[in-house]
């Protein structure tokens, strides 16, 4: 039985490998903010016969993978986003958690960047050139668009207006999306925060002062270009911003 031309079986591989992926970031949370090694023998040793199965964790990486693989294929895109996919759900879990994103997460996303957009563009031998400086405008335009903010911010308020490890983590994951859609990224983020923000401070749950972590928002403003076309995703974006009237 075949779906979107791939075996079913090939489905459900890709599932049981999201389901040990998603174990594997509990990993990784713990290890992470330590600033411990994540590839250790210390996940035979200890972590494997301790830790309790994180359900939650391995369902959402298990259906983000299957709905990967069913809308785009095996492709070098879908492959980048696969070994993303991980990394950002790491992001968002450390940071909500405890308001910070390590720079060991940020330098290996830039790395695999790096190694994403080579690779694009060799595959690619009519484009490879637009899709290589493509990846370089990506990094620059959205750690340029969160340092920008991050300095005016900073210099109005008075203090940190934004961390900059979410400057970081724009920059290497424009290595991914290119800078058409790290703008596009930017202000689904701050349209998702600011919302949260508001039903936030309605519900009397934060004081105006505290921090709230911009890096979850970031992370799930990144995961819809993965699923969602750059034409479609800039025209939903049109709709809304022009009320409709677009």
């Amino acid at each position: 039985m075949y779906i979107n031309d791939l075996h079913i079986l090939t489905y459900v591989i890709v599932g049981i490998i999201g389901l040990f992926v998603g174990q594997f970031v509990d990993w990784c949370n713990l290890r992470l903010p330590e600033y411990k090694k994540v590839f250790s023998r210390d996940f035979f040793k200890e972590y494997l016969k301790n830790a309790k199965p994180k359900y939650l964790l391995m369902i959402i990486v298990a259906v983000a993978y299957i709905a990967l693989i069913y809308l785009q294929g095996f492709t070098i895109n879908s492959i980048g986003y696969l070994i993303l996919i991980p990394m950002l759900l790491s992001a968002f879990i450390i940071d909500f958690k405890l308001q910070i994103i390590p720079n060991r997460l940020t330098l290996t996303i830039f790395e695999v960047g790096l190694v994403f957009t080579f690779v694009r563009s060799l595959l690619n031998i009519n484009a490879g050139i637009d899709l290589f400086i493509d990846s370089i405008l990506g990094m620059l335009v959205g750690g340029g668009i969160f340092l920008l903010i991050t300095l005016i911010g900073g210099a109005i308020a008075g203090k940190e207006a934004m961390g900059f490890g979410d400057v970081k983590l724009m920059g290497a994951l424009g290595l991914f999306f290119g800078w058409v859609n790290m703008i596009m990224i930017s202000v689904m983020a701050f349209l998702f925060a600011a919302v949260v923000s508001i039903v936030i401070l309605i519900a009397r749950r934060k004081k105006f002062s505290e921090y709230i972590p911009f890096g979850p928002f970031i992370v799930v403003a990144t995961m819809i270009p993965m699923y969602i076309g750059t034409p479609e995703l800039l025209y939903i974006l049109l709709k809304i911003f022009s009320l409709g009237t677009y």
